[in-house]
């Protein structure tokens, strides 16, 4: 049998916390390990029990989830936890910053329990938590804000293909939007993406599409 996935639950509000380890407790492919109330005891316990994935709130005291999911799982973290930011606002500011800081994906908090559900199953796989469509307006209302890195397209060791395909995953296009735009296969297009988070050293599609705009192949 496979083992279920490990799941940290991190939340200030107590019935919210409790609400999330009830769910997600309930189902027979997932445990819930531990709970608390902020990022420092969330950092704390992570190294202790090394869960798959931590559900981190946003706005907590103590630490908050952002600069938590950085020690979590921004670069240079040596042994990295895969981080699913849930937050009352969408598009809020502080989950764009979360995503930089290392973030697989986020949600809100009124999300139906079967999206929750959904999104550690995601994560924990290795995937982003990301929609096209919310990738669009996440990246694109915050771009301006994302200082330009010292690499350039040119030094990416990126072949043209894959540069396109990178450009199509920053305007938000799944993989069988983009196979329908280059004619190709969305197996084909699996390559490209592998190739290219193998390529920049990048976890997952988040951290593709912020490179992006951080190297200016998206403006």
């Amino acid at each position: 049998m496979t083992a279920p996935i490990r799941v940290l639950v991190c939340d200030d509000q107590a019935l919210i916390r409790t609400g999330f380890a009830t769910i997600i407790g309930a189902q027979p492919d997932l445990e819930v390990v531990g709970e608390c109330g902020n990022g420092r005891e969330a950092v704390d316990l992570a190294g202790r029990l090394r869960p798959d994935v931590v559900v981190m709130d946003v706005r907590m005291p103590v630490l908050d989830g952002i600069a938590a999911t950085r020690l979590l799982a921004g670069s240079g973290v040596t042994h990295p936890v895969r981080v699913l930011v849930v937050t009352t606002f969408n598009l809020d500011e502080y989950v764009y910053q979360a995503l930089r800081a290392g973030a697989s994906g986020f949600l809100l908090k009124d999300a139906p329990p079967a999206q929750l559900l959904h999104g550690i199953r995601t994560v924990a796989g290795g995937d982003a938590l990301l929609a096209p469509e919310v990738t669009r307006q996440l990246v694109g209302r915050y771009a301006a804000r994302i200082r330009p890195a010292e690499s350039t397209p040119d030094d990416t060791g990126l072949t043209p293909r894959e540069v396109e395909v990178l450009r199509l995953i920053a305007d938000g296009l799944s993989n069988s939007e983009i196979a329908a735009r280059l004619v190709i296969s969305q197996e084909t297009v699996k390559t490209y993406v592998s190739r290219i988070l193998t390529k920049l050293d990048l976890r997952d599609r988040v951290q593709a599409v912020v490179y992006a705009y951080r190297t200016g192949l998206v403006t």
